[in-house]
């Protein structure tokens, strides 16, 4: 098949064009070269595949996106600007890049619509917000969850949750585990408290436990909401206009080639910046918020699924491992591995809008896709680490804390 991959020149879409390709697939590249990402000579990167028809382009430019659809019969959609700290204050151009990015694609995709068998949307787990919860059992001192892939949520996987922000509905309740619950973002009082665990009526904390699809939505920066505007929008007018389109809500994700140099991209791409510049990473809070850490190889490969299987058409997955890791254990693993002895900066602040735990459950993707995560972040990070040791990243980190703190978005 003829297949286009918007910001196939990035981190995940490189990977899918590599994934593709050896699939048999033929394959074009739709790429804008941000800067940010890519540098300011805006050149190809070199790992992207000479095999691929690579084409520059912005998303939001309906003359090259049309170029860009000739043909094609399977469109994956990874294009994005991605981070979460400078959405809040680089509004106009999330908004812009990510939100009408999607607008003008669809206009277009409407335009191609007989030729189309299968349009992938790349979501993201910063919709949720805060992830779910367990209360402990009365009686129970509690201790947090293994990060197994949980259990099934009530409701299709393809049914769109209603985004009510700020509600904490029981989705189900046991006496042997608690009840599920969805927190709000935890309070400025509590936070300014250096109390970072949420925490129930009575005050004890509550248990992280696997976030749903049916969770509802409650995106917390400019970007979490245009990711949500992503897959809103994709579902809305592929059902309106019958075309098979699938919605894939990433966690985060690891691996080769993510940008080192962009202080704004995933947290072990930041942490290594900082640490193969001789310098400690940078941790908010108490360093044990977690999250699920996802290997670029599984994400592409739930891709490819949600390509293939006719379950998945109309329907939204979480892609991740079913497992959380605290960011404090991947910091230290990554010091201890680069060589790096000064300990990692643990600064006891928190940012506006900051969860505390994520992590996946992924039994609706095992279901409709067949998916299940393959590479444990052991192996992942084995193979990132050697990676990591051919590279040089320009650390700017401190210059986006500096941008955050003026903003008063960090305290």
């Amino acid at each position: 098949m003829k297949v286009l991959v918007t910001g196939g020149a990035g981190f995940i879409g490189s990977h899918l064009v590599d994934a593709l390709l050896a699939r048999g697939h033929t394959v074009r590249v739709l790429d804008v070269l941000d800067p940010q990402v890519h540098g300011p000579k805006r050149e190809p990167p070199a790992y992207l595949n000479p095999a691929a028809e690579f084409q520059v382009g912005d998303v939001r430019d309906h003359a090259a996106v049309r170029r860009a659809l000739d043909g094609v019969e399977v469109v994956f959609h990874e294009a994005a600007a991605v981070g979460v700290g400078q959405s809040m204050y680089e509004i106009e151009r999330y908004v812009s890049v990510n939100t009408l990015g999607a607008a003008v694609l669809l206009e277009e995709l409407v335009e191609h619509r007989a030729q189309l068998r299968r349009v992938v949307v790349a979501s993201s787990m910063s919709i949720y917000g805060e992830g779910a919860y367990r209360t402990k059992p009365e009686g129970s001192a509690g201790t947090k969850p293994e990060g197994s892939a949980g259990t099934k949520p009530e409701g299709s996987a393809g049914t769109k949750p209603e985004g009510s922000a700020g509600m904490k509905p029981e989705v189900s309740a046991g006496s042997s585990e608690g009840a599920l619950v969805f927190p709000r973002l935890r309070s400025d009082e509590q936070l300014e408290a250096r109390r970072w665990d949420h925490e129930d009526a009575s005050g004890r904390a509550l248990e992280a436990a696997p976030t749903p699809e049916s969770k509802p939505l409650a995106p917390t920066s400019v970007y979490a909401v245009t990711k949500r505007d992503h897959e809103e929008l994709f579902l809305a007018v592929g059902a309106a206009y019958a075309i098979p389109t699938v919605a894939l809500r990433y966690f985060n994700v690891y691996g080769t080639r993510q940008s080192l140099s962009n202080p704004y991209t995933g947290v072990i791409a930041i942490f290594s910046s900082r640490l193969l510049n001789g310098r400690a990473p940078v941790l908010f809070e108490d360093g044990r918020q977690s999250r699920d850490f996802t290997h670029v190889s599984d994400i592409v490969a739930a891709n490819l699924l949600a390509m293939e299987r006719d379950a998945a058409v109309g329907g939204v997955y979480n892609v991740g491992t079913g497992r959380a890791t605290s960011v404090l254990e991947i910091a230290e693993t990554l010091a201890r591995e680069i060589g790096v002895t000064e300990a990692a900066e643990v600064v006891g602040r928190f940012r506006a809008g900051d969860i505390r735990h994520c992590y996946a459950d992924v039994a609706a993707a095992a279901r409709d896709l067949g998916f299940e995560a393959r590479v444990s972040l052991e192996a992942g990070m084995r193979e990132l680490l050697a990676w990591l040791r051919t590279q040089s990243a320009e650390d700017r980190v401190d210059q986006a804390r500096k941008e955050l703190e003026s903003r008063g978005l960090t305290r």
